[in-house]
């Protein structure tokens, strides 16, 4: 054990400063024996949660502090002695961050004018001894001046300096390491992340870099040749002092959400009790009843009513403002949340885990998952601001961390290279890379793997990917607390206004044993509640989720031949390719194709038997008798979280709460691992009682792929609610809908080009933006049988401001158009928007084509106060020619995104088929396992988690779309056609299983030179 204990060290949390993790640093302290490490980040504590679990892992004691600089004043180290010396440190932090830009701070010397007891403070002095009575004031008896030596030219005559101002001035001076990375094999990284921060290349930022690699761990040898005994064993005397520890945090959830004569158990249960009645009108069923007892007692138990009481208020404020909103996720196992209102699925009616959102043995907080309309969430967000203050309210952060583009293009850029290599660098290691670029990527981009400067720029590359970059905040998960936020952790201002976020991580959340209430945006739920918005306009007909016609056979029929462009969750080209194979005819079958294209299921090798098993091709059989009420939902094959969690209660007598550290394990065991123990426990126990290994083996193959992306029973429960949703009004309002989606955008798979295809291929008319009819929405209008058509909104031309598009809505309530002039002096539109309105063809009712519409803005001048209503004089309308067919196409994908005139591939149709390219009318004739050429747009391409690397492409010609399946392999060898072709060509086979066609490719062609400029842009890898 080394008699020493580092007070200064600065972590990866310290933005482009720290070259090394937590977990690095304290397995290296340990292994050197310090006695304690201090991890003093400069104005964070955004790490510390991560530095204490590592401390806790490697057996070693953490002491809290920062590193902060006084705006005209000293730096100090602060340490955290005990719990009020944190609450202090953590109100420091936030006054310096609130007051300055996102990602900056300015610490003032008024901010230590209140009492800061319990703060140690050790002065980084450079000689300067005028801050001294300032400093001894601020923390008397808790002072000491820092020594940290680097073995430069003038250590020893530092070292004299230093102990002599602390002799003169009777301070205490203390050994530091101003440490900044573990190792010293980490100085390049150190370097590159200096000459990041200051924006220049290494070799032009000097005066930044230490003069050597001594800021990192060192051996208790090799500091006892820098330092005196007494500086050394101060170290320890310090340590000593600390003894705060995260453990000590006293969290409390507000309580002003119960009326007078209330507590908030008695309040809750109020609650419950009046949402019980409109939940069962008849009366509560026995085991609803018997549910709602037992869930009610436990969150007694463990004090969590106020939590609930909270969710259920933000919930209300919701419906109240008439924005749709649904709970989700583990929550949906809640009898609790039902009659609350927070979510729509009956747990009584299923055999969801209560135990899974909450049991006694985890004693954490519950986490409940509530989607708004995306386009209105920031009202509820801003209630939940006003509700509470920003002193007691505040968005939780998310650690961005360094991916394979990002990393390389840092490193590239500190290490000199010019900006064209360093961006040909970054597309080498692809959008779904997270490690750097193979050298095959490399060699085809025209690099050389083995030159020596490269080697570097990957080495550092490796370094680099996975360390924390910055702080973001969270899409909407909020802690709120019944005291100030920043006595329990530092808050600092968000990049958007009106927010501020707390400085941990959502994942760090539940080791202090904080509570999240997410408040998340769902654009599905935007685009519903404009469907039904739409509808009522049209029909007079009010819909809600709760009223639409359930187990509707036209619907299901509908899913059932994967018509499901713009559908909720199963629109993707995985599940598509599913849904002829699996037939959803009821609720349940649509909780299951919601999950069944999922890395458990698929890693566990569950979806074939399942298929099988469903359409007669093998037998009905389950592991035991005692799992049959487990797994006959499922047909004997088990595809949920839940049923492996019950299977573990059942088969190997877990109990409720063991079973959800299991499903907890799953879930990290990638990062963290700690899947072994129930490896092994379970195997033992299920061989025991009979199971076979063959069984348990492929059950944790199972457990394995709920680690890469769980998906939940209560999750694809409450998903399937809204996929029923969409796909009915696809099925009955397909024109509404279409309308929805698109005035909805950006959401989802598909483009607004792609949805207002897929509404003309089934007959829907679509009209074009005229400023005669068209709002900024796109609308519904009759046709001449009073069937609904579409007509495009002027939010489709590119560029177009909302604001201009009203004027011109209100200014047509005063009368129709006369001509441009007119339009453009009553709506106030000036040069810029009347070239937009131009070029996409919304002024063809007033002058005729595109070329005469830019004729006519181009004669519109800006009226001068003194000729105010009077006309112009008139000019002469030249008569231009139209553009061509061809020329319309290019500038309608140019100005709108789409057309409506015929599809790019009509017109090339007789050059493919000069080069024997089938459409996808043609291929329908093709047999299963014959050649195939075809050629389409490419508007998706996707690579599912579980896909081991096979990439799906959809292309679409004028009759449709095709599948295309490219293997890993081709994927690599042709990556840069794959990645960049706008209009590409396959040649392959056509394969057809169970009614799905895929080609599967095995050449790959670019062909965008074909469309000649065309803007067609594709929805990649969402």
């Amino acid at each position: 054990m080394s008699d020493y204990a580092e007070l200064h060290c600065l972590s990866n949390f310290s933005f482009q400063r720290g070259a090394s993790s937590a977990q690095e640093l304290f397995e290296r302290a340990a292994r050197l024996g310090y006695r304690a490490l201090a991890i003093t980040d400069e104005c964070t504590l955004a790490g510390i949660v991560r530095a204490w679990e590592a401390s806790k892992k490697n057996g070693l004691k953490l002491i809290v502090g920062s590193e902060v600089q006084i705006e005209k004043g000293p730096k100090l180290v602060l340490l955290a002695e005990n719990l009020t010396g944190y609450q202090a440190l953590c109100g420091l932090i936030t006054r310096a961050r609130r007051r300055a830009a996102k990602g900056t701070y300015r610490l003032l010397h008024e901010d230590f004018v209140a009492p800061l007891d319990g703060l140690l403070a050790i002065w980084l002095s450079e000689d300067e001894a005028s801050a001294l009575p300032w400093l001894r004031s601020v923390f008397p008896e808790r002072l000491w001046l820092g020594v940290e030596l680097h073995r430069g030219a003038d250590d020893p005559a530092r070292l004299q300096r230093l102990l002599e101002l602390a002799g003169d001035h009777d301070l205490p001076a203390v050994a530091c390491g101003d440490v900044h990375m573990h190792a010293r094999g980490r100085r390049a990284l150190q370097d590159c992340m200096s000459a990041i921060r200051h924006h220049l290349p290494v070799a032009e930022a000097g005066a930044y870099l230490f003069a050597n690699g001594e800021r990192h761990l060192r051996r208790f040898d090799e500091l006892a040749e820098l330092y005196p005994p007494e500086l050394l064993a101060q170290s320890l005397r310090i340590a000593e002092r600390c003894h705060f520890d995260l453990e000590q945090l006293e969290y409390q959830y507000p309580h002003e959400l119960v009326p007078a004569g209330h507590d908030a158990t008695s309040w809750l249960r109020a609650l419950v009790e009046r949402g019980a009645g409109e939940r069962w009108p008849e009366g509560v069923p026995a085991r609803a009843r018997a549910q709602l007892e037992h869930e009610l007692a436990l969150i007694a138990e463990l004090e969590y009513e106020s939590y609930f009481l909270t969710v259920h208020d933000i919930v209300r404020f919701a419906r109240e403002q008439h924005i749709l909103c649904q709970g989700r996720g583990s929550a949906a196992n809640s009898s609790v949340c039902f009659a609350l209102g927070i979510t729509e699925l009956d747990p009584t009616h299923s055999r969801l885990l209560f135990e899974r959102f909450l049991s006694r043995e985890r004693n954490e907080p519950p986490d409940i998952d509530v989607d708004f309309e995306h386009e209105r969430r920031e009202e509820v967000i801003q209630y939940v601001f006003r509700r509470y203050g920003r002193t007691r309210a505040a968005l939780t952060a998310v650690v961005n961390t360094y991916h394979g583009a990002g990393a390389i293009r840092d490193i590239a850029k500190a290490l000199g290279l010019p900006p064209d290599q360093i961006n040909a660098l970054a597309d080498c290691c692809g959008r779904w890379s997270s490690g750097p670029p193979a050298p095959e990527r490399l060699l085809e981009a025209g690099f050389d793997p083995q030159n020596p400067l490269l080697r570097r720029v990957l080495i550092l590359t490796g370094e680099l990917i996975g360390f924390p970059r910055h702080l973001s905040q969270h899409p909407g998960g909020f802690v709120i607390s019944e005291h100030a936020l920043d006595t329990l952790v530092p808050v600092e201002n968000a990049t958007m206004a009106e927010r501020t976020v707390i400085q941990w991580d959502k994942d760090d959340l539940d080791m202090v044993g904080l509570l999240k209430v997410d408040v998340l945006a769902l654009g599905m739920l935007s685009a519903l509640r404009r469907c039904f918005g739409l509808i009522e306009r049209y029909r007079g007909t009010q819909w809600t989720l709760a009223t639409l016609p359930k187990e509707d056979p036209a619907t299901y029929a509908m899913i059932s031949r994967a018509d499901t462009i713009g559908a909720f969750q199963i629109e993707s080209r995985a599940q598509m390719a599913m849904l002829p194979r699996l037939r959803p005819n009821t609720f349940y079958d649509l909780v299951i194709q919601v999950a069944i294209v999922r890395p458990g299921p698929i890693q566990g090798d569950m979806v074939h038997p399942y298929l099988r098993r469903r359409n007669g091709e093998e037998p009905i059989d389950y592991p035991s008798d005692e799992l049959k009420p487990v797994f006959e939902r499922t047909l004997g094959v088990p595809l949920f979280q839940e049923q492996v969690m019950e299977l573990a209660i059942v088969a190997a007598e877990y109990t409720p709460g063991e079973a959800d550290e299991l499903r907890r394990s799953m879930a990290a065991w990638k990062r963290h691992g700690g899947l072994e123990p129930h490896r092994q426990r379970l195997t033992s126990r299920m061989l025991e009682k009979g199971y076979t290994q063959a069984f348990t083996k492929r059950i944790f193959r199972q457990i394995e792929g709920f680690g890469s992306y769980g998906f939940p029973e209560s999750h694809a429960a409450s998903f399937a609610l809204l996929a029923y949703a969409s796909c009915w009004l696809k099925c009955h309002e397909p024109a509404a809908y279409a309308c929805a989606l698109v005035n909805s955008w950006p959401m989802g798979f598909y483009s607004p080009d792609q949805v207002l295809q897929d509404a003309r291929r089934h007959d829907i008319e679509v009209r074009p933006v005229d400023v005669h009819y068209s709002d900024w929405d796109c609308s519904l209008e009759p046709d001449e049988h009073g069937e609904p058509t579409i007509r495009l909104g002027l939010r489709m031309i590119r560029g177009m401001r909302e604001d201009d598009a009203r004027r011109i809505e209100q200014a047509r309530q005063c009368g129709a158009f006369r001509d441009v002039e007119d339009l453009s002096i009553r709506a106030r539109l000036d040069a810029s928007a009347r070239e937009r309105l131009a070029d996409a063809g919304a002024l063809s009712g007033l002058v005729g084509h595109r070329y005469q519409a830019r004729w006519a803005v181009a004669g519109v001048e800006e009226q001068l106060p003194l000729f105010a209503g009077v006309s112009a004089p008139s000019e002469e309308i030249l008569n231009l020619p139209a553009p061509s067919q061809g020329e319309d196409l290019l500038t309608d994908y140019a100005t709108l995104g789409t057309t409506l005139g015929p599809h790019p591939l009509a017109l090339l149709r007789q050059a493919l088929r000069a080069i024997r390219c089938k459409s996808s009318l043609e291929l329908q004739a093709v047999e299963h396992g014959r050649p195939a050429s075809i050629a389409g747009l490419v508007i998706g391409r996707q690579r599912p988690q579980t896909a081991s690397g096979v990439i799906f492409v959809t292309l679409e010609d004028e009759f449709g779309l095709v599948n295309v399946v490219v293997w890993h392999d081709l994927a690599e060898r042709q990556r840069r056609v794959l990645v960049q072709s706008q209009m590409l060509r396959i040649d392959g086979h056509l394969e057809t299983v169970d009614g799905v066609r895929h080609v599967i490719a095995g050449r790959l062609t670019d062909m965008t030179t074909m469309l000649t400029g065309l803007d067609i842009r594709s929805r990649d890898f969402h």
